[in-house]
């Protein structure tokens, strides 16, 4: 008798082509579908090109201009050129500028239960709502996933949340993301996918789901997936796409590598503190706190359900004298939507700004706030910086928390304003309509002749060099806990425009935690990097790999670190390694040099000492890399193994 499957197991099974279904374990799957953007995309398709590929290998190939839309110079249209340039060379759709965000279309558009997605993107998973596997990863193993190859891939533990009960009037989405990320921290998800179950999963719509898949990311998951049934039915239908849908379901009685329940009946309105999205609280706990700007959109929060249910808090109502308020709408398609109901007008009656369709504001491209500000969210991420202004401080919440706080210009619940049981119920689903050629089906017109057009701005990836079997180190940076990305490539535009040129952008990295650091990497030929816990959470920004290797850094020890940057810095060449006990970080300070010795056999046994040369003292620490990853590195990284094997 075939044993129970998780969902995640029957969808990861009908995909794998070599290797054995279990945890942990290395396999290699067959891949439907790869994401791209203009952000992750750059750099991704810049590998794919000097990998000597040429039409792309998926089946549904996909990239999106949508993170970058403000235009500041010329350089950002010569990279949206370049961008454009490659869908047409490889064979791409290809999504033009303000027709939305990446994830909110293909929710719209692509999404299909069954396939399996690979992102450069976090937020991959958002996808998950409509019972489709997205994983997020670095740019350019996305890259080597769109050649065809079969892709080597950890099999991931399954998480199951169970959620029982419904939502009460007033609370949404949103706050159940908040409520659990409170509850499992943002590593409490780490190498497992979240799969939902339960009662309470039956009455979700496919938008509020898309709100907890999108949101699993900050808790460390690979991916978060729900069932494939009535609401994703519906939802297709909706966007004209009936023939796509699949019912597929979790096995009764299927074992979950642990069970995480929910009552939905019991969450209250949530905010996130500044810092970290997991510091959720509910809002009657939280301590007072005014707000000069409030946004609300991005690919958490920017779907018709989300933004109906914010307009109807600020029907008949204006924002507060010292507040701006900002809109940006998923899609075009919501935006569309929102004006022929009648909810644009309520917006601009009450003083919003409507923004153009894409992710800026969310990561620091565009809207940011005065120095010092307390700002409201309805995104994903609140780490220092993440607006685009380092020192201010931002609170997560709801689209009706945010509508709520924005009348009154502080933290408020929408219960203060109107009875939330008064509240219009769910607003239908968007459907599909208006203008297709916001699409260019490059993969159907592709001929082979085009080529990828380089522009002044564009610099080479650099490579890595082969791991030898010994290192000196001396140490660049010695930091603490809760490193993000966002600390190391910083969210302004002036670095995050460098994108396409890694030697500059190079100059920036640690740049508000350490100014000198770019310098003194740059200035050591080559060197480590020394952290502590919860290293490099966030965004998958595969940039502060490839600018630490531009600036020389060889290893990164610290006490733990986050999934996608752990495998940018393998396929960039740099090893990652692990203290054995925390408490040794006392013994390396900044300027200290370290050596290693018998790394190959460390990195097969994982385990590795390392010497402080500067003050005698032994380190302890270990690897857990699998066979895949210590051979990348021994040969310097996924780019130089992938040109070998195109040879």
């Amino acid at each position: 008798m075939t044993a129970r499957q998780t969902l995640t197991e029957k969808l990861l099974s009908a995909h794998l082509i070599s290797g054995e279904m279990t945890a942990g374990a290395l396999c290699r799957f067959r891949v439907d579908s790869v994401l791209f953007h203009d952000m992750s995309g750059i750099l991704a398709l810049m590998a794919y090109d000097a990998m000597e590929q040429k039409r792309a290998g998926v089946a549904l190939p996909l990239v999106f201009t949508d993170h970058n839309l403000v235009g500041m110079d010329a350089q950002t249209a010569g990279d949206q050129a370049f961008v454009k340039s490659c869908a047409r060379a490889f064979g791409l759709k290809y999504s033009r500028p303000g027709n939305g965000v990446c994830h909110s279309l293909v929710a719209e558009d692509y999404a299909r239960p069954g396939l399996l997605l690979i992102g450069a993107d976090s937020h991959t998973a958002t996808c998950g709502a409509l019972g489709m596997l997205g994983i997020g990863l670095g740019g350019m193993e996305a890259a080597t996933a769109m050649t065809g190859k079969p892709f080597p891939l950890r099999v991931p533990k399954v998480i199951g949340v169970h959620l029982a009960g419904r939502l009460k009037p007033g609370v949404s989405a949103m706050d159940i993301a908040l409520t659990l990320l409170a509850k499992m921290t943002i590593k409490g998800a780490v190498n497992a996918v979240l799969e939902y179950t339960g009662e309470g999963t039956a009455a979700l719509t496919v938008p509020q789901r898309l709100t907890l898949a999108n949101l699993g990311a900050e808790m460390g998951a690979t991916s978060s997936l729900f069932p494939s049934d009535a609401q994703v039915d519906a939802w297709l239908k909706a966007q004209g796409r009936p023939e796509a849908y699949t019912p597929l379901a979790a096995d009764e009685g299927a074992a979950y590598a642990q069970t995480v329940p929910l009552n939905l009946s019991e969450v209250e309105p949530m905010v996130a503190l500044p810092g970290r999205p997991d510091r959720g609280v509910p809002i009657r706990a939280a301590e007072p706190v005014s707000f000069s700007q409030v946004f609300i959109g991005s690919c958490a929060n920017g779907s018709y359900e989300s933004l109906v249910r914010a307009a109807q808090v600020l029907k008949g109502r204006h924002v507060a004298d010292n507040t701006e308020l900002l809109v940006a709408c998923g899609s075009r398609r919501v935006y569309r939507q929102l004006l022929r109901d009648g909810y644009v007008d309520i917006f601009l009656d009450a003083g919003a700004r409507l923004l153009e369709s894409g992710c800026g504001p969310c990561m620091g491209i565009g809207q940011a706030p005065t120095p010092g500000a307390h700002v409201l969210r309805t995104t994903n991420r609140n780490f220092p910086g993440r607006s685009g202004t380092r020192d201010a401080e931002i609170y997560l919440a709801s689209p009706e928390t945010a509508a709520a706080s924005a009348v009154t210009g502080r933290l408020t619940a929408v219960s203060e304003l109107l009875d939330p049981a008064e509240m219009d119920a769910l607003p239908p689903l968007p459907e599909k309509s208006g203008f297709d050629g916001l699409y260019l089906p490059y993969d159907q017109t592709w001929t082979g002749e085009d080529r990828p057009v380089y522009t002044a701005s564009i610099r080479p990836i650099p490579t890595g060099e082969p791991l030898p079997d010994a290192l000196r180190l001396p140490v660049s940076l010695k930091a603490g806990d809760g490193i993000s990305t966002d600390d190391i490539v910083p969210g302004v535009p002036q670095a995050l425009a460098l994108r396409a040129n890694i030697p500059e952008l190079a100059k920036y990295l640690f740049h508000y935690l350490d100014e000198g650091f770019a310098g003194r990497a740059a200035g050591l030929g080559t060197s480590m990097i020394v952290a502590g816990e919860d290293y490099a959470q966030g965004s998958s920004r595969e940039h502060a790999a490839a600018g630490c290797l531009a600036l020389g850094v060889r290893a990164v020890l610290v006490k733990s670190i986050h999934r996608i940057h752990r495998a940018n810095l393998i396929n960039y060449g740099i090893l990652p390694l692990l203290f054995d006990r925390a408490e040794d970080d006392s013994l390396i300070q900044q300027g200290d040099v370290l050596s290693l010795t018998g790394i190959h056999e460390g990195m097969r046994s994982g385990h590795l000492l390392i010497h402080n040369d500067t003050n005698g003292a032994e380190i302890s620490c270990h690897t857990d890399l699998n066979s895949h990853e210590a051979q990348l590195l021994r040969m310097g990284g996924l780019l130089r193994s992938a040109r070998r094997e195109s040879k």
